[in-house]
């Protein structure tokens, strides 16, 4: 497995699981064992967790196992015909043999130029971002989080809860209104006044306001926006999505667009879209593979996809691909944001119809359904975590909206 994450080791799992007893490497550009993120943004960020509760069950790594962690390697090429990962880590270049390969390298934060050059402003992926963050945050500073999607929302949200100064900044003129429609766009918006986060919508970032050295370097003072404004701020979080690690894989001869083309099996593509060498499979966010309940291709940053995915794309490269089954979940993620619960599954597109089908949007408890000609393709649930089983069940069934029965 190159990526040593959640997919690497939910991978892993599954292989041991389906009964492959062969040994098995993990190469993680990271130091640490797998553990799991979703909480950095919120819990282990806010401080109610400790790190312990961010691991994740793996294959133990050691003497008898079967288990080889390359911890602290990074993937830096790759030699199909020669079943072969290069790779550059502590003990200096190397290659890494395999018969099957698993890719699951995740995405890195996109940034803003100049924001390397300042303290003060951060990006979060990583345990180690977050420990440099939280400790940043310690002092009580004015915060701007520049992006409101999910991970921006949710630091937005947790900064709140320890009482700081926070402003989100997004260059759309409704948050999420992308993903989630622009009614529920402005619903999101209405959560974070409600909760005193301040907001700049529809205007973009030129740049960030260098205040006093600190050392060698200047601390950030304030975001200079488009309309010549400034967010003073003394920390700046950085969310403006993330992109495929797959620059390693130049060359390779597997196709790379927007993350590593894959069958709806998860087997990778060759470049020119014809069928892969038949050993390489994908998972988690760095994949993009077609899903035939959707009819599409598609690319989920969502830590269940990332599990659920692994597990398909292990039992699948055991198999073969000629016994391979389709990949094709109804697809699910969750957020939390202030005493907000955020579920959503499915798959909506700009034009699907909204539809409140439970509950009140005034009272923010409420499931919204979206739908597509007849068919329901997608839920949002606020609030109403008991019942987004069941319209996940409505979309993975391929169920029709019946006004006069739903």
């Amino acid at each position: 497995m190159v990526g040593a994450s959640l997919a690497g080791a939910r991978a892993a799992e599954a292989l041991r699981r389906e009964g492959f007893d062969g040994p098995i490497t993990l190469i993680g550009a990271e130091p640490h064992l797998p553990y799991t993120r979703p909480p950095l943004s919120k819990q282990y960020l806010e401080g109610t967790w400790g790190r312990d509760r961010l691991e994740l069950k793996a294959p133990a790594p050691g003497p008898g196992t079967g288990v080889d962690f390359r911890l602290g390697t990074r993937a830096v090429g790759l030699d199909v015909a020669r079943r072969r990962v290069r790779v550059s880590g502590p003990d200096g270049a190397g290659e890494v043999g395999f018969d099957g390969l698993v890719v699951a390298t995740g995405c890195h934060p996109r940034t803003f130029p100049g924001a390397g050059d300042l303290d003060g402003v951060f990006t979060l992926r990583t345990v180690d971002d977050c420990d440099r963050l939280k400790a940043a945050l310690d002092g009580g500073p004015r915060v701007a989080v520049i992006g409101a999607g999910f991970i921006g929302s949710e630091v937005a949200g947790t900064c709140r809860k320890r009482g700081l100064d926070v402003t989100v900044i997004e260059a759309l003129p409704v948050p999420l209104a992308g993903a989630l429609g622009e009614g529920m766009g402005h619903v999101l918006a209405g959560v974070h006044r409600d909760h005193g986060t301040g907001l700049r919508l529809g205007v973009g970032v030129e740049g960030f306001v260098p205040g006093p050295r600190a050392g060698d370097r200047h601390r950030v003072a304030g975001v200079r926006l488009a309309d010549e404004s400034v967010v003073e701020a003394d920390v700046v979080v950085v969310g403006v999505g993330v992109v495929p690690t797959t620059g390693w894989l130049d060359g390779s001869g597997l196709a790379v667009d927007n993350g590593l083309v894959c069958d709806a099996a998860c087997f990778v593509r060759a470049e020119g879209g014809g069928p892969g060498p038949g050993f390489v499979v994908a998972a988690g966010d760095v994949a993009r593979w077609h899903n035939p309940l959707f009819g599409e291709d598609m690319r989920v940053e969502h830590w269940t996809n990332a599990v659920e995915q692994a597990e398909a794309a292990a039992r699948n490269l055991l198999r073969g691909p000629g016994r391979a089954e389709p990949f094709a979940p109804p697809t699910y993620f969750w957020s939390d944001q202030y005493d907000v619960k955020i579920q959503y599954v499915g798959r909506a597109r700009p034009g699907d119809r909204m539809v409140l089908a439970e509950g009140s949007i005034d009272e923010r408890r409420f499931v919204a359904v979206y739908v597509r000609g007849e068919r329901v393709v997608a839920a949002l649930a606020l609030n109403r975590p008991a019942r987004i089983v069941a319209w996940q069940q409505r979309v993975a069934s391929r169920s029709s909206w019946n006004p006069d029965l739903d």
